[in-house]
């Protein structure tokens, strides 16, 4: 029998009317997929998220994280620098500790209207990214 997948998922609180939504859902599919969602960290933006992505990852009873966030455009290229050192963090951080960290995190350049239209695939998305990888990973190891 296949051992439980523990997720934790660290949401932006910045667009909360999207990034409630992007939470709700990617707990809903979690569930589907009969992984436990072990913790949820709230961070004001996904510029924030990194920390809250560490302190998930270093946890022995979290797998994997899901980051949520969503970062709406705006006058100037702000958006673009928090999603892409958001995401670069991350990234590195899944590295660092040999744990899969899936972005979902939706934009640069979107709109608001844009970024309600995706909560329910980066949501779903980034939760299948991240329990994928752990499977793989287990399996690859029992080898």
């Amino acid at each position: 029998m296949e051992e439980k997948i523990n997720l934790g998922i660290v949401v932006g609180e910045f667009n909360a009317d999207i990034t409630y939504l992007m939470l709700e859902r990617a707990k809903a599919h979690a569930d589907f997929l009969g992984v436990n969602v072990t913790h949820v960290m709230h961070v004001p933006g996904a510029f924030d998220a990194p920390i809250a992505v560490k302190t998930l990852i270093e946890r022995k009873d979290v797998d994997a994280v899901v980051g949520l966030g969503a970062v709406i455009e705006g006058d100037t290229q702000h958006d673009e620098v928090v999603a892409q050192h958001a995401a670069r963090k991350m990234m590195d951080l899944g590295l660092e500790y040999m744990k899969p960290v899936s972005l979902g995190i939706s934009g640069p350049g979107m709109t608001r209207l844009q970024g309600q239209s995706r909560i329910d695939d980066y949501a779903r998305r980034s939760v299948e990214a991240a329990v994928k990888l752990v499977r793989r990973i287990r399996e690859k190891q029992a080898e």
